[in-house]
Formats: structure tokens, sequence, C-alpha cells
């Protein structure tokens, strides 16, 4: 069994009770057999034909490290997530690097380094991205964490076993293809975006790698969408089929008729961001395929808890 040293930033209490969350979730994926014994299926086709939902660490483990590093990847994986969401934005060389925000203000040291507000994160090179410290404002024992590039983070997700959700943020499909073809990933990561013309040209580059559409969009033709507009429906799902996406990656907005209409179209349903066990529970409920959170051990208990006898969890 993975053991893993809580950050040092939990108390006594919270670090107990995480490293029995994550005990949990290593014991309730267990059941499970690894993609790597599964022989006849690459790991993202694997995930896909998986009966129980899926538990998602969204940008790692960020609930206890800094968002889209190192560190929050090797605790998901700790965890047992079934996959480590991450997001990537282009340098100014064109390098892909991993953050989230088009701008480095919130989670480096980029302001007091260099000075100034709103710096992008492809006005500068990958090298002077990697000076950054993208670690000490989420605490003090993170100090000196680094920006990945993302083939640093692949290289740390993509061993025994573990599987990348990738988050395409900036960038073109051709390179994306040929990264992953380059390094033998097609189909042993799942890439998704919420640019669906990106997915489209994906697609039609390598039609056999997993997709997922994320939404709702904010607004089509210049209009911005209500909430009813932007809840998954047929008409989204008849459109992200289209598109060559197997999965739509949807926020709360989902309903039960919607999830069984992807269902029957062969698509599954993820949700993102997922991290308050109530809310987990209703959207398993509904029959949704994946929860993204920051927390996984949070989806792992409820999930360990739903195949519990009834009595035993009261």
């Amino acid at each position: 069994m993975q053991t893993i040293s809580m950050p040092s930033i939990l108390t006594h209490g919270e670090r107990a009770r995480v490293s029995a969350l994550v005990a949990l979730a290593l014991m309730t994926s267990a059941a499970a057999s690894s993609p790597l014994n599964a022989g006849e299926a690459a790991p993202a086709e694997w995930l896909l034909q998986l009966s129980r939902p899926l538990v998602i660490g969204h940008r790692g483990y960020c609930a206890f490290a800094p968002e889209n590093t190192l560190p929050s990847f090797r605790l998901a994986k700790a965890a047992a997530v079934d996959l480590v969401e991450l997001d990537y934005h282009l340098s100014k060389d064109r390098v892909p690097i991993v953050i989230h925000d088009a701008e480095l203000d919130r989670t480096t040291d980029a302001v007091a380094r260099w000075g100034g507000e709103k710096i992008r994160v492809d006005s500068k090179l990958a090298a002077e991205l990697q000076e950054l410290d993208a670690g000490a404002w989420f605490a003090p024992t993170y100090a000196r964490t680094r920006l990945p590039r993302l083939v640093e983070a692949l290289d740390c997700i993509q061993t025994n076993g573990g599987i990348t959700l990738i988050e395409r943020k900036a960038g073109d499909g051709t390179a994306c293809v040929k990264l992953l073809r380059e390094r033998n990933l097609i189909n042993h990561v799942v890439v998704q975006a919420f640019d669906w013309s990106f997915l489209r040209d994906v697609h039609q580059q390598a039609p056999e790698q997993v997709l997922g559409a994320l939404g709702p969009p904010g607004s089509r033709g210049g209009k911005k969408l209500t909430d009813e507009q932007k809840t998954l429906s047929p008409a989204w799902i008849d459109e992200i089929k289209a598109v060559g996406a197997r999965v739509a990656g949807w926020n709360r907005l989902v309903t039960g008729a919607a999830i069984a209409y992807a269902h029957h179209q062969g698509l599954k349903v993820w949700v993102y961001t997922i991290n308050d066990a109530a809310e987990a529970e209703a959207l398993l409920d509904l029959g949704v395929d994946g929860i993204i959170t920051d927390n996984p051990a949070l989806i792992w208990r409820a999930l360990a808890l739903r195949r519990m006898p009834k009595q035993a969890s009261q």
C-alpha cells in the first residue's frame, strides 16, 4: 500500500483525518483492476468501461497542496485517484506550462519578482517561468515549488498506472497531438477543453483519442446564456458527440434525464468541481460517471459509504 507524508501545515487532527480518508480511498479503489492489467484496452478506454463513478483530482490534490504542481499531483496519486487533472498554457517560446490562469499573479511570486500586475504566461519564456515560486502563496512548506512543464507533469503522473486528464487552455490541436504521439500517450491520457473547435481539430487528427468537452459555454452568438440554457441537455450532448468527444465535463447544471440521454448516446458525464459530500451524493444519485474535486478523499468516502449496508453507514 502506498504511504504519504501529510503537509506540515495541517494540524495533528487534520493529518489523522486525511490519512484515514486516503487509506479508505486506497481500499475502495483496490477492488478495481489496474488499467495496466486490463490488457485489452488502453488506459483511457479502460476508464470509460468502468461501471463505478470515477474520482478525479482537480489540479492534483489542491485542497492540501498548491494547485497544478508536482507535490499536488503526487498527493493525488497517493489518494488513488482515477485521473489527475491539470491545465496548461503556452510560454512565449511555445512551451506548454502547467498553470490554470492565463496570468501569473494568483499562484506565483511574479508580481513581487518582476513588478506590475496581470503578468501573462505567454509574455515570458519557459525558463523564466520556471524560476518563479509557485508554492509559497499556498503555505511556507511549499516555498520554492516550481511551475512544471507539461512534459514534467506527465512524467510524474503517468507512472505506476497514473492517468492524466489534460485540460488545454492555450495551443493548437496539431501541437497537442504531436506531443501525445511522440510520447506514446494517445489514450494513455484524456484531453479536455472548453474550446470545442480545438477538440474537433484533435479528433480529426487522432480520432482514437478520448476527449472531453467542457461546458457549459458562457455565451453563444455574442449572447450570455441563462442558467436554463447552460443546463446539460440533449442538444448539448448531440453537439458534444458531433465534435468527437466522449465525455461531457459539466458543472452542477445537470439533470438525471440529460445524464440518461448521454448514456444512451454512449457518452459519460463528469461534473466539476465538487467539494461537498451532500452535493456529491446528490450528483451520484443522478447517475454522474465522475466527480472532479479538490479533495479526492471526500469523494472516495462518499462512494465507500454508498457501498456499505445502510445500517452500518449510520
